[in-house]
């Protein structure tokens, strides 16, 4: 069986689907917290909200005081995060003590996970 990036198509359907040149990329990041209250997790909320759009990066995920997980990618039509924003994520992440077990996952298509 093909998958949809295997079958030969227009380019304008490759644009509709998000497949070939026209694919997303993205990134999942995944940590906890220790000894997290409300109002330290909403302060960091803040700060992870002002990180990502400063990189003009969306975001989408969920969690709570005690584990979070979200999917980054860029904030452009047809564009994609990169391997820097990836790195710059990480190492942002790294600078709060408050974070145990982080991890940030390779780039992966955005739209069909591969």
């Amino acid at each position: 069986m093909k998958t949809i990036t295997q079958v030969k198509r227009s380019n304008r359907l490759d644009k509709k689907l998000y497949v070939g040149k026209y694919a997303v990329l993205g990134f999942d990041v995944s940590f906890k917290f220790a000894d997290l209250d409300e109002q330290a997790f909403d302060r960091f909320f803040a700060d992870i909200v002002t990180f990502v759009d400063s990189r003009n990066l969306i975001m989408g995920g969920a969690g709570g005081t005690q584990s979070f997980t979200i999917f980054i990618s860029s904030y452009g039509r047809y564009l994609s995060a990169t391997d820097e924003d990836r790195s710059a994520f990480e190492q942002w992440l790294a600078g709060y003590e408050f974070i145990i077990d982080s991890s940030v996952a390779p780039l992966s298509d955005a739209y069909y996970g591969q």
